[in-house]
């Protein structure tokens, strides 16, 4: 993986079709103010791997929450429900 071309953002903004065209081809790049890193524009796919990367496996809490409620909560949790519904 190459590293990101940084443009400022002046001239990210005059660019920006260039910049697509870069992302496009599987180049990233980054966005400056004042010479401070503020939006990095990368490949979707890139982006897509980085996300189911990060992305929480809910499997992963079952069961993390025994015996955190008293016993009957879930009784208590029912008549509430079913108080809103009426």
């Amino acid at each position: 993986m190459t590293e990101a071309t940084p443009y400022g953002l002046e001239q990210a903004r005059a660019q920006l079709p260039h910049i697509a065209s870069e992302a496009l081809a599987g180049y990233s790049s980054v966005i400056t103010r004042h010479g401070k890193p503020v939006a990095v524009v990368v490949p979707v796919d890139q982006w897509q791997a980085a996300q189911a990367q990060h992305r929480p496996n809910l499997l992963a809490l079952r069961g993390s929450g025994r015996d955190l409620w008293p016993q009957g909560a879930a009784q208590a949790v029912a008549e509430l429900r079913d108080e809103w519904q009426a």
